[in-house]
């Protein structure tokens, strides 16, 4: 059985079964072989914010489950991260067992599918972390000039360790173009910082992390350059819901991006 499953089940007292799903676009995809012997298909579930509510709302303004194809058979799928660079909305995946390569993957308008170096440097590597940067999880966004990549600290899991994309080396290089530690504050004591994004609007940085042992409720902080670090609430909403995701959506982990235009949330259809 799928260990990525096992571990949903035995965190969050989940039975989870069928496909995946994600952007404003569309999907489904090839993956590993299932519990069956069957391959099964990698897709997004997909979330809009909805301004009104203040809710992100599955199907909301957006394709309510896009396909992932073309991935390499060692891709890690438990570790995750999205961004929209301004032109393509990019989705990327450990390589499993390594902490420094990534696959990147972009969504073809055409096919309606995220596709494996569609538009993209394929295999991307991150150099220079602190050795207690926690590889478990990641985040990344892109602010208008600079693709970024964050960690968190294992030590200290409100302090975040940050990178960004040199276009010399082709390398995400610990503080290259970057603020390199960074401190979330303000938090409150029910986070949890193993499920966490990051995103950036246009105007404001922001950080996201789920509440403890909930599925729906995020907490908002926004990055304050006058203090130099997250702070729960700063322009923000502080709490925020996630409304009607398919039952199969992954629990532990989850995608976030501004594209310019509206918000977006997705999660992994298991």
């Amino acid at each position: 059985m799928n260990i990525f499953k096992l571990y949903t089940r035995a965190r969050y007292g989940l039975i989870v079964l069928g496909s995946v799903m994600l952007l404003a676009c569309g999907g489904g995809g090839g993956g590993e072989p299932g519990d069956s012997g069957t391959p099964r298909i990698l897709s997004l579930n997909h979330a809009g914010y909805n301004s009104v509510t203040h809710t992100y709302q599955y199907g909301y303004n957006s394709i309510s489950n896009i396909t992932v194809t073309g991935e390499p058979d060692d891709t890690d799928w438990s570790r995750y991260a999205m961004l929209h660079d301004g032109e393509v909305y990019r989705l990327y995946f450990f390589r499993t067992g390594s902490n420094d390569t990534l696959y990147q993957f972009a969504y073809n308008p055409n096919t309606a599918v995220f596709e494996y170096g569609y538009r993209s440097i394929p295999t991307l590597r991150i150099t220079g972390m602190p050795a207690d940067a926690d590889p478990s999880s990641f985040a990344m966004l892109h602010d208008g000039s600079d693709y970024r990549l964050y960690m968190r600290s294992t030590s200290n899991p409100a302090r975040i360790y940050q990178s960004a994309f040199n276009r010399t080396t082709n390398r995400y290089e610990y503080g290259y173009h970057s603020i390199a530690v960074i401190d979330v504050t303000g938090a409150p004591a029910d986070v949890d910082w193993d499920r966490w994004e990051m995103l950036y609007d246009g105007q404001t940085y922001r950080h996201y992390a789920m509440r403890r042992n909930s599925t729906t409720e995020l907490y908002q902080f926004g990055f304050n350059a006058s203090a130099g670090d997250y702070q729960y609430g700063y322009r923000s909403i502080p709490t925020l819901r996630v409304e009607n995701m398919p039952a199969g959506s992954d629990p532990g982990n989850f995608g976030m991006l501004h594209d310019g235009r509206d918000y977006h949330y997705y999660a992994l259809a298991l």
